[in-house]
């Protein structure tokens, strides 16, 4: 079946204001963000894409315009499924707000009991987002073959759990896995499994490097810079 690369978004201004942006409207790139946006058409240039699938979200489609214009050919999809989680009351608000809330002990331990309160459910995330996946693998296969390679650009939460499911992992254990903005994550689909052949690739060990608290992180229920 097909390779699937998968793009978290560039860092936003709520990645770098420590906000949760959930689906709120107006989040945009910042100038890091962009700038990592810009670098993607090189880092993929070896990779024959099929197809580019996006998020609605501004800040993935904002992500994927400098490849579109690099590659003016290249086929581009919307899908809501692969959108960000619904985080419903909790949207706009700061992480370290967030942090103090009890429900946020679940979302970090088990995320599989957790309903975000007038949002949807982690285990509901997860189900949308798998289910996508595999029927855009199956469509790019049958349009493209089975060694055909493409790209979908969504968000933290999004791939963590996308690559649980490769993995066999349970929900619960998805917030062991961290992707960076505009990260790589690539896996390869059989009939029998999926390999994971990447995760998190960004081409920077910076990232590695102990971090100040309140340093730019990953603005997701799932961790980051000063998260729990």
């Amino acid at each position: 079946m097909a390779t699937l690369i998968l793009v978290r978004h560039g860092r936003s201004t709520a990645n770098t204001a420590g906000l949760l942006a959930g689906w709120t409207p107006g989040v945009t790139l910042d100038e890091r963000g962009a700038s990592q946006a810009a670098a993607l058409p090189g880092r993929l240039a070896e990779l024959p894409l099929a197809a580019a699938v996006s998020s609605p979200l501004e800040r993935c489609r904002q992500t994927l315009q400098p490849l579109l214009d690099a590659r003016p050919g290249l086929p581009l999809h919307t899908d809501e499924r692969i959108g960000e989680c619904h985080y419903g009351d909790w949207s706009g608000r700061k992480l370290a707000e967030l942090s103090d809330e009890p429900l946020m002990a679940a979302v970090q331990q088990h995320p599989s009991s957790v309903t975000f309160p007038g949002g949807e459910s982690m285990r509901a995330m997860q189900a949308r987002a798998v289910d996508a996946v595999r029927e855009w693998n199956a469509r790019i296969e049958a349009e493209h073959g089975e060694d055909a390679v493409y790209l979908m650009c969504s968000h933290g939460d999004i791939i963590k759990s996308v690559v649980a499911d490769a993995l066999g992992l349970h929900l619960d254990l998805f917030q062991r896995i961290h992707v960076d903005p505009c990260s790589l994550t690539a896996i390869r689909y059989t009939g029998l499994r999926p390999f994971l052949v990447r995760l998190g690739d960004t081409g920077d060990l910076a990232p590695l490097a102990p971090r100040e608290s309140g340093t730019d992180g990953d603005a997701a229920v799932g961790g980051g810079a000063g998260a729990p």
